[in-house]
């Protein structure tokens, strides 16, 4: 549970976000392990979030030529 952010892709996050939330809402933690979770929780939100505004960049720089054909500018 405590695998750094980073090497964790958008779908591995969400998962394991979920199964925090799941484990809170059983009310069966220890306090610490609880509050320890919460804080992990709220690191994988936030990281699930720069992930998803990131994949809206993309998107939205998806450019429709006048041929009709799509290109995608690059985001560096």
């Amino acid at each position: 549970m405590s695998q750094d952010l980073s090497s964790l892709s958008f779908e591995e996050a969400l998962a394991e976000l979920e199964k925090i939330v799941h484990n809170l809402e059983s009310g069966q933690q220890k306090l610490e392990d609880a509050i320890n979770a919460y804080e992990r929780g709220a690191k994988l939100r936030r990281y699930c979030e720069q992930k998803l505004s990131e994949a809206e960049a993309r998107v939205q720089m998806i450019v429709k030529k006048d041929d009709g054909s799509l290109s995608t500018d690059s985001v560096k």
